[in-house]
């Protein structure tokens, strides 16, 4: 666990009150949770980790994932490529298919990154 920086409180000269603010972000840090973020900021893209999450841990087809969002297959595919290339999904090639799962611990190393910690 990364220890935290200590700031002193405005009026307060007792090092021993001090704030504990944690360790800010990096530039390229920054760069890289942006990234993240930009890639689940879309309705269509957390509907798909939505729906693809919901099927405990079994891998979901592409062609299994139009119909439920009511969108064209090139732009679900788009969307999916968007959701690997982010590192929150994982694609298994089948033939002209390809099957999608979550990637364990991805939504979780986000929100740990969101927070900072």
């Amino acid at each position: 666990m990364p220890t935290a920086n200590l700031l002193p409180v405005r009026g307060v000269s007792d090092p021993a009150l001090s704030a504990p603010v944690p360790t800010s972000l990096t530039a390229d840090a920054a760069v890289n949770l942006a990234r993240s973020l930009k890639a689940i900021a879309d309705p269509a893209r957390l509907r798909l980790i939505s729906i693809i999450a919901a099927q405990t841990g079994a891998e979901v087809c592409n062609c299994d994932l139009i119909e439920p969002l009511g969108l064209g297959q090139p732009t679900v595919s788009h969307h999916l490529k968007v959701l690997v290339d982010a590192g929150i999904l994982a694609r298994k090639k089948r033939g002209t298919w390809a099957d999608y799962r979550v990637v364990p611990g991805a939504l979780d190393a986000l929100a740990k990154r969101i927070v900072l910690r």
